[in-house]
């Protein structure tokens, strides 16, 4: 999902008037409280650059923000914070044309990702995110990338929202021997694969480097089934996307995506890999 997952196409993303509306009456609540945003910053547990931010719509509040700014402000500030959070546009930053993904991944009850390009969107840690778009071409602007880091956080609030949801990813060894950004950032990405690796319902696995009957060749994909257990497929290539929807078309992407879990390291073995791979950095 290069728009929101990996570093693919340069689609511009969709603005959220929410995100602003609800950044507006925050800023108008710390106000009327006579706060700076550096005395609140600390007072919710953010810096003030952080909550300038928010307040200017270009970071998604954190889900504790209301409960701690109603501590900040009074109970009246969190019931109209928590209001304004409601009508918030839960897909500001993705490109129009993920939208369809994007929806059907939010409600599925299996999610499975091979990646080949980048690490999945739902597990880049934030100085992946910065470091892909750093270096995006052609050059996206201080606010595009923010809705960017905002969108792509956003989204993998769905392994919070969606315990219940089984996720599995196998990503190619290769992903970390780019050290994308370079070793900092390689270190964050193996410490945050190593967190998300110990939730009950995250399976990640690495594909070796050599693999002979690699049946991957044929590029990434993504896989849901829906909870009629209908299973729909994903591909991007540059600036495009395909959803698969046609049963015979995506029953060679699961009986491709089996072989490929059988190939790669199991979990544990994908554990003692990561370790390693830190140690050496």
């Amino acid at each position: 999902m290069a728009a929101d997952s990996s570093g693919g196409t340069n689609s511009e993303p969709e603005m959220s008037d929410s995100l602003k509306t609800f950044g507006v009456v925050l800023k108008a609540l710390r106000e009327e409280a006579r706060l700076t945003q550096e005395e609140f910053g600390p007072r919710v547990g953010y810096s003030a650059h952080y909550v300038a931010k928010i307040e200017q719509g270009k970071r998604f509040p954190p889900g504790v923000l209301i409960e701690r700014s109603e501590a900040a402000l009074g109970p009246l500030a969190g019931r109209v914070l928590a209001a304004a959070a409601r009508s918030l546009t839960r897909r500001a930053g993705l490109a129009s044309w993920f939208l369809k993904w994007a929806g059907v991944e939010q409600d599925a009850i299996s999610l499975y990702t091979y990646e080949t390009r980048s690490i999945p969107g739902l597990l880049q840690p934030e100085t992946y995110i910065r470091a892909i778009y750093d270096r995006r071409l052609p050059p996206v602007t201080e606010e595009q990338l923010e809705r960017q880091v905002a969108a792509r956080l956003d989204r993998q609030r769905i392994f919070t929202e969606r315990p219940e949801t089984a996720f599995s990813f196998v990503l190619e060894q290769a992903l970390l021997e780019r050290r994308m950004g370079g070793d900092s950032v390689t270190a964050d990405v193996i410490d945050h694969l190593l967190h998300m690796g110990t939730w009950r319902n995250v399976e990640i696995q690495m594909m070796p480097l050599r693999q002979e009957d690699h049946v991957g060749v044929d590029g990434h994909m993504y896989l849901a089934e829906t909870a009629d257990h209908r299973w729909i497929g994903y591909t991007e290539g540059q600036r495009s996307s395909n959803l698969i929807s046609a049963p015979k078309d995506v029953s060679v992407l699961l009986q491709r995506y089996g072989k490929l879990r059988a190939q790669a390291h199991d979990c544990r073995a994908t554990v003692d890999l990561l370790k390693r791979m830190r140690g050496a950095l």
